[in-house]
């Protein structure tokens, strides 16, 4: 059966334009263009045939899924491809080969209904296997020597980005931790009065703090930070909260108006949601994230993760097999699990 309501033309255009912000920094206009381009064409052509061929098997979902995985390959691959050395002339032809490769094993591995763990690993497997097979046709029919092939082997954008964001989380988390400590450090010389009055501002009872306090509390937190990085974690908030953090900011007798304890309560509530190393041990990252999917039906749980990067997957779905998928650190497991939680 063919993928009827299947929208996959609307699908390959959001994921080429989705690719636009990922592309390196240092590629060329022409090169950022044939990345965009190279992931929106076989995204395109993977999509019109699950959508149309009836001999294939897969839902909606399913075609979605298969589609996402090759438009990610394609687009790690062909920065591979960019940055290996190959001849301009040669970048199509290894591309349509891993593409093909995705394709295909894709479609064996789903129609055998393996779990999503064993398909993605599979899938990398073979995208890994069919990219050096392809460098090595290149050396073999001399376009290439054998130093640029294995220059060009080593290339793996994937494993890239998986270091980049790992050093970014490891970064906003510490960021976080410094802040939030450098406030209560000097939480004893803040103003104790409330707006209006000369004595002391009286803290509410623990648990009963307004939305309005913890986001004014925010404020003042996020007035001692680096203004730079202000925007980074304003954009993990409501939108409606954003703004009203921003007014708060501007708000020159802020502390006064909080008052020393309900500030000092809400900062210490903020470090104590902070990663603790206790809660760092993979076994308790693995409980994390099982508890976070339990939620979820096999198909609900690929339709969240569509838009997630193929290490994030791969974290889910080991988990799910009671197993730690050993290529993201702790630390930035248990961030990544917060932020999956947090976002639905």
């Amino acid at each position: 059966m063919a993928a009827k309501g299947f929208k996959y033309e609307e699908f390959a255009q959001n994921l080429a334009a989705q690719a636009q912000d990922l592309v390196p920094a240092d590629f060329s206009p022409e090169e950022r263009q044939y990345v965009i381009n190279t992931l929106g064409n076989f995204s395109m052509m993977a999509g019109k045939a699950l959508a149309e061929d009836k001999n294939l098997p897969f839902d909606v979902d399913t075609s979605t899924y298969i589609t996402q995985i090759i438009a990610e390959w394609s687009f790690h691959k062909s920065v591979d491809v960019i940055r290996s050395g190959i001849p301009r002339a040669n970048w199509d032809g290894v591309m349509q080969k891993i593409a093909y490769t995705i394709f295909e094993v894709a479609k064996q591995a789903f129609s055998q209904k393996m779990p999503n763990e064993q398909i993605i690993e599979i899938i990398e497997h073979h995208v890994n296997k069919t990219y050096v097979d392809a460098i090595t046709e290149l050396k073999d029919k001399g376009i290439i020597d054998e130093s640029l092939m294995e220059y060009a082997a080593s290339q793996s954008n994937m494993n890239k980005m998986a270091q980049e964001m790992q050093a970014q989380a490891q970064a906003q988390a510490q960021g976080a931790q410094v802040a939030a400590d450098g406030a209560i450090a000097d939480g004893q010389n803040l103003p104790q009065v409330a707006q209006g009055s000369t004595e002391p501002a009286k803290a509410e009872p623990p648990g009963v703090e307004s939305k309005a306090l913890k986001l004014a509390t925010v404020a003042m937190l996020l007035n001692r930070m680096n203004q730079d990085r202000v925007q980074t974690f304003l954009d993990r908030f409501d939108e409606n909260d954003a703004q009203d953090v921003v007014k708060y900011m501007k708000i020159p007798d802020l502390t006064q108006r909080v008052g020393v304890e309900n500030a000092m309560r809400c900062l210490q509530e903020i470090k104590m949601n902070l990663p603790k190393a206790s809660d760092l041990a993979p076994i308790k990252v693995v409980k994390k994230i099982k508890n976070f999917a339990s939620k979820y039906s096999e198909k609900e749980l690929e339709t969240l993760l569509i838009k997630e990067r193929i290490g994030v997957k791969r974290l889910v779905f080991t988990a799910l097999e009671d197993k730690y998928y050993e290529n993201i650190p702790p630390k930035v497991a248990s961030i990544v699990a917060t932020h999956l939680i947090n976002s639905v």
